[in-house]
């Protein structure tokens, strides 16, 4: 088993990333460099959060071009794994991995705080570890985590069970207050309709060490593990 960290110019959480998996999941890891096209070695992904090119035009909108990117899709294509966090959801949806996008949050600030999350759907590669309806304790660091989607998007996510977190309170009530961002129906996370890729705006990967206030986070990669192991 392998995973492989994409590095694009302006990453800032791709070490984050590589501890959690090296010392936390004790898998082996690479960095992959955004210029790399070869992903035959690795069994999944992660998309890591920062602020690939500087978040120009966009967030994500100049990564989708990377020519890594190619590869990611055939590499999702084949059912491997690839998981989007904060800038990496952005980059997911921006390449179509994902559907809909992420806008400015409604506040029109940059938000970096703990934040509830309640898991959706707890039979997924990225869930099994966790129960649906737990809540978790992650954090989140963006000024444009607001998802948004038409119409059909959201009820065909609703109908295949593809939203997979929402923001909620600590006791897992949906609720305005507890929406960080302003994101449709409190979207904190979505898998495409195969389960093997997800986005997810909040940070698990800061969130695998008491000692950072929570490691409610650490179960979100241990399930990932055991699904390329299963498969």
């Amino acid at each position: 088993m392998k995973f492989g960290v994409i590095v694009f110019p302006g990453s800032n959480c791709d070490h984050d990333a590589y501890h959690v998996l090296s010392k936390h999941v004790g898998q082996p890891v690479d960095f992959v460099w955004h210029k790399q096209t070869d992903l035959s070695g690795y069994d999944a992904l992660v998309v890591p959060g920062g602020f690939s090119y500087g978040d120009y035009l966009r967030a994500g909108a100049l990564a989708r071009f990377s020519p890594v990117m190619n590869a990611v899709k055939d590499f999702a294509a084949s059912g491997k794994f690839v998981f989007g966090v904060c800038n990496g959801f952005q980059i997911l949806c921006e390449a179509g991995l994902l559907p809909g996008a992420l806008m400015r949050n409604k506040n029109l600030h940059f938000v970096c705080k703990h934040v509830n999350i309640r898991v959706e759907n707890g039979s997924t590669p990225y869930t099994s570890e966790l129960e649906t309806g737990e809540v978790l304790s992650i954090p989140i660091a963006h000024a444009e985590g607001n998802y948004v989607c038409d119409d059909a998007t959201y009820a065909e996510l609703e109908s295949n069970n593809q939203i997979i977190f929402r923001y909620c309170d600590a006791n897992g009530a949906i609720t305005e207050a507890a929406n960080p961002n302003g994101a449709r129906s409190n979207i904190a996370g979505i898998c495409n309709a195969a389960g093997n890729v997800l986005g997810m705006m909040p940070h698990p990967e800061r969130a695998c060490e008491e000692l950072l206030g929570s490691n409610d986070g650490r179960d979100i990669f241990r399930s990932l593990t055991k699904a390329i192991a299963e498969k």
